[in-house]
């Protein structure tokens, strides 16, 4: 990895030489956009509409307009701006990690030492561990003033921009505002699917299928040509089956706990069986007829090992009497 930007953590007298490297990177499959014609690449010109001319790229200046009138800001002006020179991560206090919501969390940065002797960075990153503290910091970054968090992530230094309080939008719905009734078996049941699908997060469990097979498409075209057949390709998996709408939220719940209990009983029980398979014995194929022949055999297990009932009693003479 290459690092795109370098300063330093600073609070107090303390001071941290860090490089700020990208912690994440897109796995979507690179497309460009061409004519349908004849293939060939479409490109975007940034074209002036009073003179009609293609204008190059550092010949490009910024202006704001409030709908009435603009004014232009040049690279000059950007440049003059104080902030745009720090090259600090600014700490402005340390909260708690709880309190900071994931609403407002946007791009992660991976910050790694810049000094001939890290210390000052191990001290940091144990100090925030021990605490359970992130770090709430400004910085500058492509001319932007930033709001981060600054937390720690396995043995490395994250640093998380963070959205300013007045870019995370109010959730006002009227729907919101409606009286719902919600019973104390319906609340039951759906604890009870919650439950059933409880597990531990493994972010490697979860794959994006769509670019997995848009690789397969692009790689079945390059080694086929264009007339590759889609649904050969795919076995026609694109197309989702939709189910009708269950109305009932009870039976949906009711339904939904009982498949999920099948599920993981089905999983369950195979790696038991494959537990108690006894140590060394080889699997044996079987033949139609033996495969045939083993409900025949439970059956008649059952039977056997069912057990027998008590026999009834011989009426008494009293009884006789009695139902005479």
């Amino acid at each position: 990895m290459r690092a795109i930007w370098k300063g330093a953590i600073t609070f107090g007298l303390v001071n941290v030489p860090v490089k700020l490297y990208s912690a994440t990177e897109s796995h979507d499959v690179s497309l460009r956009q061409v004519h349908d014609v004849d293939g060939g690449r479409i490109r975007y010109q940034r074209r002036c509409e009073v003179c009609g001319q293609v204008v190059d790229y550092e010949n490009i200046d910024k202006a704001y307009d409030d709908g009435q009138q603009s004014v232009v800001l040049t690279k000059e002006d950007f440049s003059s701006l104080p902030v745009e020179r720090t090259r600090e991560i600014d700490v402005q206090e340390f909260v708690p990690s709880e309190q900071v919501d994931p609403i407002m969390m946007g791009s992660a940065y991976y910050l790694a030492p810049d000094s001939k002797s890290p210390k000052s960075y191990a001290l940091l990153r144990e100090t925030l561990q021990q605490t359970d503290r992130t770090a709430i910091v400004t910085f500058t970054l492509r001319q932007k003033t930033r709001l981060a968090a600054l937390r720690v992530r396995d043995d490395v230094l994250v640093l998380q921009s963070l959205l300013w309080e007045d870019e995370v939008r109010e959730a006002s719905f009227p729907e919101l505002d409606q009286h719902v009734e919600i019973s104390a078996k319906e609340l039951e049941m759906s604890s009870a699917l919650v439950k059933s699908y409880e597990s531990d997060f493994t972010p490697s469990e979860f794959t994006d299928e769509y670019q997995l097979q848009l690789r397969e498409l692009v790689t079945a075209k390059l080694e086929q040509g264009e007339a590759v057949d889609t649904e050969a390709t795919f076995g026609g998996q694109g197309e989702a089956d939709e189910g009708g709408q269950v109305l009932d939220l009870m039976d949906a719940l009711r339904r939904s706990v009982e498949e999920s209990r099948k599920t993981r009983g089905a999983k369950k029980g195979a790696a038991e069986g494959a537990e108690e398979e006894p140590a060394g014995t080889e699997a044996v194929d079987e033949t139609e007829d033996e495969a045939e022949e083993k409900p025949a055999r439970k059956k008649a297990a059952s039977k056997k090992a069912a057990p027998k009932k008590p026999a009834s009693k011989k009426p008494t003479s009293k009884t006789k009497a009695k139902t005479a």
